[in-house]
């Protein structure tokens, strides 16, 4: 080190040291968790996690395997929106900016003199803050929504339909939580990506409690990968108070 610099400087560049060090050291803790959780120990009990028929494999892109489509059906790579009268039925998964084209459908539709009453859900989820505003924006306008028989609501699609001031789930249709990834980017430092998954987590609660969803829902969306998803039952829907009646 150059002993001529002022003490100021030295100091500084110590300190920047120091945090670049720091970072370093946890994304090293974070990978050194990963690699660990993913080998397995034979004899030592793995970390509990919703299991059994609530617990099926997700996959974005396709709607569940149904029995007219074995293998599922592709869904769209945005929100698709169709209906007439006062239900309007969207469907597909959720892309960044999808909460201002909503928001301007239902605009279209109330200024042509037939404002949306009810919204019928059918997406396999996607972006969480643009389900977040949509959810908010229905809430803000008096919508109420409706999961139809067949119909599913996964990932980030439950942040909508909390939104919703009345909330159906007909008998043969599903809502499914699990993880989310909240950070843009992939090449963030570690202890930025622990910061932002904090944030989004913190936003989703506040959401949900807004809502009048029990933010306790997140216990088995956090306890499940994101390769799959928990499927709520009826007594979970209402004990979540995602439904507001049991029908």
């Amino acid at each position: 080190m150059d002993d001529t610099q002022p003490s100021s400087a030295r100091g500084l560049r110590r300190a920047i040291m120091a945090v670049l060090a720091v970072q370093a050291g946890i994304a090293a803790l974070l990978v050194a968790i990963d690699l660990v959780q993913a080998v397995p120990r034979p004899g030592l009990p793995s970390a509990p996690g919703p299991a059994g028929p609530s617990v099926r494999p997700y996959v974005p892109d396709r709607h569940p395997a149904g029995p007219d489509a074995p293998r599922g059906r592709p869904m769209a790579d945005r929100l698709a929106f169709d209906g007439t009268g006062d239900r309007l039925n969207v469907s597909g998964q959720i892309a960044p900016g999808d909460a201002e084209r909503m928001v301007q459908e239902l605009s279209r539709r109330s200024e042509a003199g037939e404002p949306v009453r009810v919204v019928n859900l059918d997406s396999t989820g996607g972006s969480v803050r643009d389900a977040l505003a949509i959810g908010r924006e229905l809430r803000e306008r008096e919508i109420d929504t409706d999961i139809a028989d067949s119909a599913i609501c996964f990932s980030a699609c439950p942040y909508i339909f909390a939104g919703g001031v009345e909330r159906t789930v007909n008998q043969g249709g599903r809502l499914g939580v699990h993880q989310h990834y909240f950070g843009e980017s992939t090449f963030l430092p570690a202890f930025m990506a622990v910061n932002d998954i904090q944030r989004g987590q913190a936003e989703v609660m506040a959401h949900l409690r807004a809502m009048g969803v029990d933010p306790a829902l997140l216990e088995p969306a956090m306890r499940t990968p994101p390769g799959e998803i928990y499927i709520l039952d009826r007594q979970e829907l209402v004990e979540f108070r995602l439904v507001t009646s049991d029908d």
